[in-house]
């Protein structure tokens, strides 16, 4: 997909497409800049490999397990490679060069309600780069995930934020989005502080009656 909006100015409009393969360095710098922004810079273990490996790309998805949407903020330069003016046209004013810079991203999976008797998008990440912020970029992104739930058929978007991060529960309040109040998150995984996971998995393997 790709498809553009007003930014900044008339001249200026911003880009978002879905990640092909090549994208994957970008998209983990991105990963790795939120988790800074969420003070967990340690807990980040993905590498180019397991993210080429893992994730879908392209408009027409490859076999994955998630999705990301890349949003990208036009600039101009003035390319020094570019070829010299001719001798007697010397006033004229070089070619821009358009370089897309990337703003953020947002990364998402399918996910299914059971009271609702349909699928939904969970986003795992939503991150804009501090110089990018309000421009509109959270919101542009926010709104092709929304249109991609709704494409598949789906009743609902969610995520998770931080309690902390107010200025974000601000904006996802503003969009019209609410708390879940009643519910807490629950998580089993493996990592330096034991392989729960792989406990549960392998608890009771090879007996009978398990």
């Amino acid at each position: 997909m790709v498809s553009s909006s007003p930014g900044l100015s008339k001249s200026t409009k911003s880009i978002v497409r879905f990640a092909e393969e090549e994208d994957v360095p970008i998209i983990l710098a991105l990963i790795q800049e939120l988790a800074a922004y969420e003070k967990a810079s340690s807990s980040v273990v993905a590498t180019v490999d397991s993210l080429r490996s893992t994730l879908s790309f392209g408009a027409n998805p490859t076999p994955g397990y998630a999705r990301t949407l890349l949003i990208f903020h036009p600039r101009s330069s003035h390319s020094s490679t570019s070829p010299a003016p001719p001798a007697d046209s010397s006033s004229t004013p070089p070619v821009p060069v358009v370089s897309d810079e990337c703003a953020g991203f947002a990364l998402y999976f399918t996910n299914y309600s059971t009271w609702r008797g349909a699928p939904g998008i969970y986003l795992e990440d939503l991150f804009v780069r501090p110089q990018y912020r309000r421009l509109g970029y959270g919101k542009r992104l926010l709104r092709e995930v929304a249109q991609e739930t709704l494409k598949i058929g789906g009743k609902r978007l969610e995520w998770s934020v931080l309690k902390w991060n107010q200025p974000s529960i601000d904006f996802y309040e503003g969009i019209g989005a609410k708390k879940l109040d009643e519910w807490w998150g629950m998580r089993l995984d493996d990592d330096e502080q034991g392989d729960r996971l792989t406990k549960l998995a392998q608890a009771g393997v090879g007996v009978e009656g398990e």
